[in-house]
């Protein structure tokens, strides 16, 4: 796939907003994330924010800017719909929502994605571009995948298409119990460097225990009577958290995942998925520039005016 002319990349999340400008194959030029996600955006600014920060990339003539992320929710620039699964580049290149703004710019927001279990919904804001973007880079069209974070993504991928994903607060739970519950007095107060070994125990332990509800307090338990060092203590948590996760996951030992995330955080789902006899392959930030990129070529094969 290609498109003509340069392509300006948004992921415009609640904290961060990142921005990548590419050439016409989809290689990154240039990079830049600052800290005006989209919480921190009041309404009827997000076109100066925008301009202020890569004003000067879309102002080269033949520029366009695709957008995704929390940019495109109620709260956003505009409320982009969403696409309902299955949903694949089609799909998505034609419900693009163009954005109106004062200086006449090309740009546009990227759908998201909905589907339903058991008559209750469940959405995709921003992780559809990643989605579409490793399926790429791994010249597949049918994968696993689980983007990692504060709000865990499980995602089927047939044909192409997303079938059906699910989501796990695990990155959540872990800061409640972290910050605000009673283990927070039996942890330090930064998490530090992963301790593989505890980390792996705390997995194992999730893997074969009767669920987090019950075993979350064995963190306080440990400290008490000086079985783990209190700076293992955030390690050991997380591999709770993230084995709980996967204990409740139908997955097939020999089989593999794509895990689309930050490294660090992408390390201990890699590690955890191993005790589950799970393969991993990994990508970074780069699925998702990749994954944009793939819907603007797309929206110009099913006729969307650019």
């Amino acid at each position: 796939m290609t498109a003509p002319g340069r392509l300006l990349a948004i992921d415009w999340g609640s904290s961060a907003l990142r921005g990548a400008l590419l050439d016409s194959s989809g290689a990154v030029l240039e990079e830049r994330t600052v800290a005006r996600g989209m919480l921190t955006v009041a309404p009827g600014e997000f076109g100066a924010v925008f301009e202020s920060h890569f004003g000067d990339w879309i102002a080269v003539p033949g520029t366009r800017c695709l957008m995704a992320g929390m940019v495109g929710s109620k709260q956003g620039w505009v409320e982009a719909a969403y696409c309902r699964c299955p949903a694949g580049l089609d799909e998505v290149a034609r419900a693009l929502t163009a954005v109106d703004n004062a200086a006449g710019r090309d740009i546009a927001i990227v759908a998201g994605v909905s589907c339903e279990h058991d008559g209750v919904p469940d959405v995709l804001r921003g992780e559809e571009i990643a989605i579409f973007g490793a399926l790429d880079l791994l010249g597949s069209a049918d994968a696993t995948i689980v983007l990692p974070g504060t709000h865990s993504k499980w995602v089927r991928v047939a044909g192409g298409r997303i079938l059906d994903f699910s989501t796990a607060m695990s990155g959540e739970f872990y800061a409640l119990l972290r910050r605000h519950s009673i283990l927070a007095r039996s942890l330090p107060p930064e998490d530090g460097a992963l301790d593989g070994v505890a980390f792996d125990a705390g997995v194992t332990r999730a893997l074969a225990g009767p669920g987090l509800m019950q075993i979350a307090f064995s963190v306080r338990t440990l400290a008490l009577f000086e079985r783990m060092a209190a700076a293992a203590l955030p390690s050991y948590l997380s591999g709770l958290v993230i084995g709980e996760e996967l204990r409740g996951r139908s997955l097939e030992r020999g089989g593999e995942v794509v895990v689309v995330g930050a490294p660090a955080l992408a390390e201990r789902y890699q590690r955890a998925l191993a005790q589950c006899g799970i393969g991993v392959r990994r990508f970074g930030e780069e699925a998702s520039w990749r994954g944009v990129w793939a819907i603007d070529a797309r929206r110009a094969q099913v006729g969307v005016a650019a």
